[in-house]
Parts: C-alpha cells; sequence; structure tokens
C-alpha cells in the first residue's frame, strides 16, 4: 500500500515537471519571438515623406511588387510604403507606395501582434513584407502606430495599430478595394490600425446592400467582386472596367461587393433580366438574382 502510494506521488510529480516544462516551451517560444521582432524594427529606418520624395530607387520596394502577388524577391522586401489616403468609400485607409489599398484581418490578433494567414491564405492575402535593415516611408501615419511582427517562415510582416496588414490578390489597380468585407474578416486599415469603412468598428459599410431604382442613385460602380458563397466567401472573381463585362464563372454568385451601383443581368453580353443594384449585397437571393449573374454594367 505504502509502495503504490509512493509511486502515485513520483508519477504526478513527473507529470507536472512535464507540464510545467511545455509550459515554459511555449512561454519562451512567444518571448523569443517577441524579442526577435523588437530587434529587427530596431535595425529598420524610419523616414517621414513618401518613397518618391525620398529618391527611392526605381524598380524597389512596393514599386517591384506585382499587382496581387506576394513579394517573393529580395528587392520587393527593401521599402515599405504607409500613406494615409482615400481608396473608393474608404477613406481614411492606409495604401502603399504604389497606391495599393492595404487590409487587416479579424482572426489576427494586435496585442501581442500576430499573423493566422498563411499557405494558400497568405497568397489570396499577400502579406507586406520589410527586410531587416530595410526602410519604412511614413506618410501621414504615425511612427508609434507602426512595428513588425516575425511570421512563421521568418518573414517580417508590417504592423498598423498592432494588426499585421496585408494586400488583397484581386485589387489589380491602385485604389482597388475589392477585399473591404470578405468573409466579413477582412478590412482596410485605418492609419492607426482601425476598420476603414462606414461605421469603422462596424467595418463593412452597407453589408446587407440594397436594390437600386433604375438611376442608381450613387456614383456608378468602376469595379465588383462576386462571391460564390453569401457574406462574400471566396471562391470569388472581380471584374473592372466600364460597359458590359461577362463573368467568368457563369451563374456562380451568391453575394456582390462594389462602390456604387451597376446593373447585374441574367445572361451575357448584358442581356436577359437585370437588376440595378448598390454597394455591397451579402445574399442575392433577396433580389432574385442568387447563382444567376451572368454578366454585370460598370461605370
Amino acid at each position: 500500500m505504502i509502495r503504490n502510494r509512493f509511486a502515485a506521488i513520483a508519477a504526478t510529480t513527473a507529470a507536472a515537471a512535464l507540464l510545467l516544462t511545455a509550459c515554459n516551451g511555449t512561454e519562451n517560444a512567444a518571448s523569443a519571438a517577441r524579442e526577435g521582432a523588437a530587434a529587427a524594427q530596431g535595425s529598420l529606418s524610419f523616414t517621414s515623406g513618401s518613397a518618391k520624395q525620398n529618391n527611392a530607387a526605381p524598380g524597389t520596394g512596393d514599386w517591384a511588387n506585382s499587382p496581387g502577388k506576394p513579394a517573393s524577391r529580395p528587392v520587393a522586401k527593401k521599402w515599405v510604403q504607409l500613406s494615409a489616403s482615400q481608396a473608393g468609400d474608404l477613406n481614411p485607409v492606409v495604401v502603399n507606395g504604389a497606391g495599393f489599398t492595404l487590409y487587416r484581418f479579424d482572426k489576427d490578433t494586435a496585442s501581442p501582434s500576430k499573423s493566422n494567414c498563411s499557405g494558400e491564405c497568405a497568397t489570396t492575402w499577400p502579406p507586406v513584407l520589410v527586410a531587416p535593415g530595410g526602410k519604412i516611408f511614413i506618410d501621414g501615419v504615425n511612427k508609434s502606430d507602426v512595428g513588425v511582427v516575425k511570421r512563421d517562415d521568418g518573414n517580417l510582416q508590417v504592423t498598423v495599430g498592432g494588426w499585421p496588414v496585408y494586400r488583397f490578390s484581386k485589387d489589380l489597380r491602385p485604389g482597388d478595394t475589392n477585399g473591404q468585407g470578405v468573409g466579413g474578416t477582412w478590412f482596410g486599415v485605418t492609419p492607426d490600425g482601425r476598420k476603414a469603412g462606414a461605421g469603422e468598428e462596424g467595418g463593412a459599410g452597407d453589408e446587407g446592400g440594397s436594390a437600386g431604382d433604375e438611376q442608381g442613385g450613387a456614383a456608378p460602380a468602376t469595379s465588383v467582386t462576386l462571391s460564390d458563397e453569401r457574406n462574400f466567401g471566396d471562391p470569388s472573381e472581380g471584374l473592372a472596367g466600364a460597359g458590359c463585362q461577362n463573368v467568368a464563372r457563369d451563374d456562380s454568385a451568391s453575394s456582390l461587393q462594389a462602390s456604387g451601383t451597376l446593373k447585374i443581368w441574367s445572361e451575357k453580353d448584358c442581356k436577359g433580366d437585370s437588376k440595378v443594384v448598390q454597394g455591397n449585397i451579402a445574399d442575392l437571393a433577396p433580389v432574385g438574382f442568387d447563382d444567376r449573374i451572368s454578366s454585370v454594367f460598370l461605370g
């Protein structure tokens, strides 16, 4: 009996020791990551003004990033520009040196800074990366709101207000805001790290959407993102330009995002049944166009 009691005590003590070791290991890893990010941030150069004002070399930094593509070449990580600006209906919102909208992700954390977007997610939402020793040009953003976090792959990702920031793969032109409200978790980032858009913390503007009258009511949209799932879920496709645009994946959309009015059609080449709609529409069923959009008219 005594021997069994001592054996139980020994087993409990060993288990507690293992648990303490595991907890310490996790805490040590997190502490090391924070220290590494702090050291990396200390090596960065923070410069007031834009890259152009500071005579950045052509074909480097944000200017070397292909629209919608991750920053994979070292030259593309030499510098990042953070500018307080306006893009579409988002004012203020942070854009990079090439004028592309930057976003934050609700599933990340700001305190401590942590990115939870990797793999396919990071292909759709390329993280804004800067190399150790690189430059961050600050244009209308407070330096105290800017930092970096070390990603799991070792790259340094820029943060605003503690939030890791990203571009969107379907933003193909400066000023596009096709990522706003996607999945109910992605929003443009303001200069202090909040969600850009109407209602600020609500973030998505008119997520419920509305059907417009035949005159449209608001300015015509020049781009639209069509999502296969309700509430702006992926997969999705973006259309931009002026005039009639045929949808690549016919009769698939269940929600759409647009900053203005547009006309949706049930057949290719803007034929068949049509409807003028306005803003972001989380569910196309109430307007009679769930899985029915074949073309749109923009501009």
